[in-house]
């Protein structure tokens, strides 16, 4: 065997695929707006072969690659393993059934989608500009191939949105941009910090409450100022209206630090705020 040949085949045993329940991905999702493919995961709740008739909510969320696999996620066998938790909270009756639909990022240009101003970076190149974009390809592209192919619930009340670190800036501009079509989302570990705290002022910026349930949270090994800037937007969503314990909650994880680990060991407590248990 070739060294190259040997050196990919210790990476490939290193890595363990651990699915619990029906994954379907869809290998390449080609996007007319952003002009690129990327695989789309949908992991399809415990009932959903036995009951034909039913419909679901939808979560979906950004780095779709890190939410269900450790044989695809970025760092070896570290993942959300939200299949594993929704799996136990939903037969436990704690969280409503639901599909979760994992949008891979783009590689290189994840940075580029997920921000939405752009600034020049220490190099001398330039990050960021293109969440809208991204936004139009999720709201006009990946959502109605989702509805055609799975017997979702549509509205607001029934769509969520997840995302960390610069997917958590995303997560709530968008939010933000469509509270029309997103109801319910999950800014994990935001980086709070980018363009001067933008999403903080954009918050501060609305002229009124918008009708979204908000999770919102920070380890606190995340960065020197990382909580005192989730606090910071949290002050900020309570004096635009938003009431804890009710439509907003935030956590913060002592000891946690920023990585797909730390985002699995609260993936229950986001799933009970944002799809809590009916009756």
């Amino acid at each position: 065997m070739s060294p190259l040949l040997l050196i990919a085949a210790v990476q490939s045993q290193d890595r363990v695929r651990s699915v619990v329940g029906d994954l379907r991905i869809e290998p390449a999702f080609h996007s007319k707006v952003l002009g690129n493919d990327r695989p789309i995961r949908v992991w399809l709740p415990p009932s959903y072969g036995s009951s034909p008739s039913r419909r679901y909510p939808v979560l979906y969320m950004h780095d779709g690659q890190n939410v269900f696999d450790g044989m695809t996620s970025y760092l070896p066998n570290i993942e959300w393993r939200v299949d594993e938790t929704g799996t136990a909270l939903m037969q436990s009756r704690l969280v409503d059934e639901l599909i979760i639909v994992g949008i891979d990022n783009a590689g290189m240009a994840r940075a580029d989608e997920y921000l939405p101003t752009r600034l020049k970076r220490d190099d001398g190149g330039a990050w960021g500009g293109n969440a809208d974009k991204y936004l139009r390809f999720v709201t006009d592209e990946v959502m109605p191939w989702v509805d055609k192919t799975y017997r979702t619930k549509k509205g607001p009340a029934n769509t969520g949105l997840c995302g960390s670190s610069f997917g958590g800036v995303v997560t709530l501009y968008m939010g933000l941009q469509r509270p029309d079509v997103f109801g319910r989302i999950a800014v994990v570990s935001p980086s709070l910090w980018w363009d001067d705290q933008l999403m903080t002022k954009r918050v501060a910026e609305l002229p009124k409450k918008l009708p979204l349930r908000i999770w919102i949270d920070m380890g606190t090994k995340e960065g020197a100022d990382s909580v005192d800037q989730l606090k910071r937007m949290e002050g900020t969503l309570q004096k635009k209206g938003w009431t804890l314990g009710k439509d907003l909650a935030c956590y913060v994880d002592t000891g946690a630090v920023h990585n797909e680990d730390a985002w699995a060991k609260r993936m229950g407590m986001i799933l009970e705020f944002l799809f809590p248990a009916k009756g």
